[in-house]
């Protein structure tokens, strides 16, 4: 953390206090707080953290009114646009983006890891075939520590590591697992001459009856959401990671907390309400209705996939997403898919129409990658825990920087309470 140059002057009934004002690399000064109560008796009350620094990181910015994203310094669309998932993986892990000899390096180990133990196939089958994915993710995940005993010391540095690849390696098969558990199909084993994105994919939706050959297309569109999600700063599931860990969790419960975070639909389902809406419109004449809905402040219906709580600007990932998105779709055809139809309508109205552009209401990341996983064959179901697979090196990324700031100590934030103040006690006879 920075020296402090500034301070701020708080007056409580008389009484002042000099608060400590930190100046970050970008964005806002942050105002120093950790001895207000011991100086001042008092607390601070900010309900979901919205005014709030939990952490000081150097992973992840984000400017939400300029409309920027960056990962240790480098712009999203720089990243998305030059590089792939595991370099960028490589990038939030350790600060800088890899060699050439330190990249092949790190693909070898993460190729070489995505296999799990044998036992643990056994252990998706004692949920019912209709469970959520995610519902699976979360107990496999939680469940790895079961399994990997020489990774959960989070004292020692090499086995901190060891468990960052194996989540990394082995998210993707256990995604893939939970889906073919759900349809009924037998789960496909991970193949070592595949890339990251390909490998997923065709333990997604190959068969033991016949050869499967991954599409590049659908192979790069699939890395770009993969990288578009890999981190987002103190989201929700990242900063219950991160609580999780404050209390010397093993990391495969953190990674499972997080994954249980992600699940509600106001965090990771973004891009599954997008779909559900477009299902809802059904065609495309009838767009005008919803449009004219969505105008109207005393309906309501919301366009989903249109703004971002964060971005008060275009999302920086969907630009590159929309360039995915139009590359799948060419692929696919939209022609005998009216979900599909409907989707690219709204895009064009969401692009020209005034009402939009003054309120910047613009398509976000999950409009397209919930395009893109619809027009890939992916039921909705499957949206949430492919987030999830691409969220898990950010979440790691947090956890190791965590881990290593001698600062840190467990999480337990104050409440304002507002119950009953203390009342005497009388025995059921005399009630």
């Amino acid at each position: 953390m920075s020296e402090t140059q500034k301070t701020a002057t708080l007056t409580i009934e008389g009484a002042t206090f000099d608060l400590p004002i930190y100046s970050p690399t970008s964005g806002p000064d942050v105002l120093d707080i950790r001895k207000l109560y011991g100086q001042a008796g008092v607390f601070t009350y900010d309900p979901g953290f919205t005014s709030t620094a939990s952490c000081d990181s150097t992973i992840t910015y984000i400017d939400g009114e300029a409309g920027i994203l960056t990962h240790r310094g480098y712009p999203i669309g720089d990243l998305a646009e030059k590089s792939h998932y595991l370099e960028v993986c490589y990038l939030l892990l350790y600060g800088a983006l890899p060699t050439a000899a330190e990249l092949e390096k790190f693909e070898h180990t993460i190729t070489h890891h995505t296999m799990l133990h044998e036992q643990m196939v056994n252990f998706f089958r004692g949920f019912r075939r209709d469970a959520h994915p995610m519902a699976i993710m979360t107990g496999v995940v939680g469940a790895m520590s079961a399994f990997y005993h020489d990774s959960t010391d989070i004292n020692d540095p090499r086995q901190r590591e060891i468990a960052s690849h194996r989540l990394i390696a082995k998210m993707p098969t256990i995604a893939a697992m939970a889906y073919k558990y759900t349809i009924g199909q037998p789960f496909v084993y991970p193949r070592n001459d595949l890339d990251y994105a390909s490998n997923f994919l065709r333990m997604c939706f190959a068969v033991p009856a016949e050869e499967y050959e991954v599409n590049p297309i659908l192979a790069r569109a699939m890395d770009r959401i993969f990288t578009l999600h890999a981190d987002h700063e103190q989201n929700a599931s990242t900063s219950t990671v991160r609580l999780a860990s404050s209390s010397g969790a093993n990391p495969f419960a953190c990674i499972a907390a997080g994954i249980a975070c992600l699940w509600g639909p106001a965090h990771g389902g973004a891009n599954q309400a997008c779909l559900e809406m477009l299902k809802e419109i059904g065609s495309v004449d009838r767009i005008p209705e919803y449009i004219k809905r969505a105008k109207d402040k005393e309906d309501p219906f919301r366009l989903m996939g249109f703004g971002h709580r964060v971005y008060k600007n275009m999302d920086p990932r969907a630009t590159v997403m929309k360039q995915s998105a139009d590359e799948v779709l060419e692929l696919m055809g939209v022609e005998d898919n009216p979900l599909l139809q409907v989707a690219k309508e709204l895009e064009h109205i969401a692009l020209n129409d005034p009402y939009f552009k003054d309120k910047k209401l613009f398509p976000n990341v999950d409009f397209y990658s919930g395009i893109i996983l619809e027009a890939m064959g992916f039921p909705t179901s499957m949206f949430t825990p492919i987030f999830a697979l691409s969220r898990t090196v950010g979440w790691i990324s947090q956890w190791k920087e965590q881990l290593s700031d001698p600062g840190h100590k467990i999480g337990r934030p104050r409440q304002l309470y507002l119950g009953e103040d203390t009342r005497s006690y009388t025995d059921i006879e005399n009630r």
